[in-house]
């Protein structure tokens, strides 16, 4: 139920739009092209399997890994469909 100026239907628009937004970043990350032989972070032979299960892959398992969790630690928290950003 909307209230005050928004319209029918905001909430489940706002949770679409928070959902497409997550799936595009997601997309966007994927690689794609030719996988390197080598990580790109600290010069190790990446698994043949590796490879060929995530073409275009440039980091082993370990350096990628270390990627993810400082791009978690750094990333902006999304205001959009949260309350407690109405309440600050």
């Amino acid at each position: 139920m909307a209230g005050g100026w928004s319209k029918d239907g905001a909430e489940q628009e706002q949770m679409d739009a928070t959902v497409n937004d997550a799936l595009e970043r997601a997309r966007r990350a994927l690689p794609s092209g030719a996988s390197a032989e080598c990580c790109d972070e600290c010069g190790e032979k990446i698994a043949e399997a590796r490879r060929l299960a995530l073409p275009g892959v440039q980091h082993c398992v370990r350096c990628q890994t270390e990627l993810e969790q400082e791009a978690k630690a750094t990333e902006l928290f999304n205001r959009r469909g949260s309350k407690d950003s109405q309440l600050r």
